[in-house]
């Protein structure tokens, strides 16, 4: 009887990879590029992958050319619901310089996008002006070109060493 109860015990398959570099592709056209010092993949109930000493993603355009980047200290990606939940210090960037500061952010691979309804801080060229946005929550593409942001707080102009206050649309 024991020997036929042990049978149905499910046993959780752990497996550990290091120096991980992994492609990501669809309709056989390389999207991104991701790289990772370590990793564990663990089945139970639904397959998951966590990058638990940082990750590192480039995102590429049509022509292969890099677009954004992605940077977090630990990631984890749930493999049915094809979404990755990025922790800790995450900065996405792309080639025009944009910045994205925020401590958790949702990659969402089936839309290609990335949400928060966290504090972000934003980093853009306005003209010949840097400045920083303040705000909670966020949405934008994976390429980090259409960013829509949430509650927006402040705005701080580096060269001009003041902040600017918004409204932000719910508060009209």
């Amino acid at each position: 009887m024991q020997v036929v109860n042990a049978l149905s015990i499910k046993k959780i398959g752990v497996e550990e990879g290091k120096y991980i570099e992994s492609y990501m592709s669809t309709a056989g056209k390389v999207k991104a590029k991701l790289t990772a010092p370590y990793m564990l993949r663990s089945q139970y109930d639904s397959a998951k992958v966590e990058f638990t000493k940082t990750l590192n993603v480039q995102f590429y355009d049509s022509s292969l050319k890099p677009e954004s980047f992605l940077f977090a200290k630990y990631g984890r990606y749930l493999e049915f619901e094809n979404t990755v939940l990025l922790k800790d210090s995450v900065v996405v960037y792309n080639i025009q310089k944009d910045t994205l500061w925020c401590n958790e952010l949702i990659w969402d691979q089936n839309k290609g996008s990335f949400f928060t309804d966290k504090p972000v801080v934003i980093s853009q060229d306005n003209g010949s002006i840097r400045q920083k946005i303040f705000a909670r929550g966020m949405q934008s593409d994976q390429a980090f070109k259409n960013v829509s942001l949430f509650k927006i707080g402040s705005i701080y102009n580096n060269n001009a060493n003041s902040f600017i206050i918004l409204k932000d649309s719910s508060d009209f």
